[in-house]
């Protein structure tokens, strides 16, 4: 019984792993831009980690799953000079941007109930990693 809970656990954070070392690579359209659909849930994001190429205009395309919980998507950077805070509606909108230099900037949302975590705090985050 010993080595099947092992083999149970090594499965288990192989999997893990594996869902953390494979991100969404956006493809780039006819028309030149990367576009990415993010969903936002119940403490999730989905896809959690994106790729994007420097210097590609990329449109993500948000929205929140159905559901009465507030969410929002932020993106702050002062090296790539993005701002973003986004209100999330269960209707797409579209958030435009280039990243001019690679890098890795974290999403995540910061909407938080009475003297709950934070939703970040609970696991709504994610990566968007800018190569080259």
């Amino acid at each position: 019984m010993g080595i099947w809970m092992v083999a149970s656990l090594l499965f288990l954070a192989t999997s893990e792993v594996r869902a953390e070392t494979e991100p969404y690579v956006a493809p780039i359209d006819s028309d030149g831009v990367q576009r990415i659909h993010l969903v936002g849930g119940s403490y999730f994001f989905e896809p959690e980690r994106i790729q994007v190429k420097v210097g590609v205009p990329v449109e993500l395309i948000v929205r929140k799953e159905p559901g009465l919980a507030p969410h929002d998507l932020v993106i702050r950077s002062e090296i790539m000079q993005l701002d973003i805070e986004e209100e999330l509606e269960r209707e797409e909108k579209v958030i435009r941007f280039t990243p001019q230099i690679p890098g890795r900037l974290v999403f995540y949302c910061d909407k938080k109930l009475l003297f709950f975590p934070s939703h970040r705090n609970r696991g709504m985050s994610g990566v968007l990693e800018v190569v080259e």
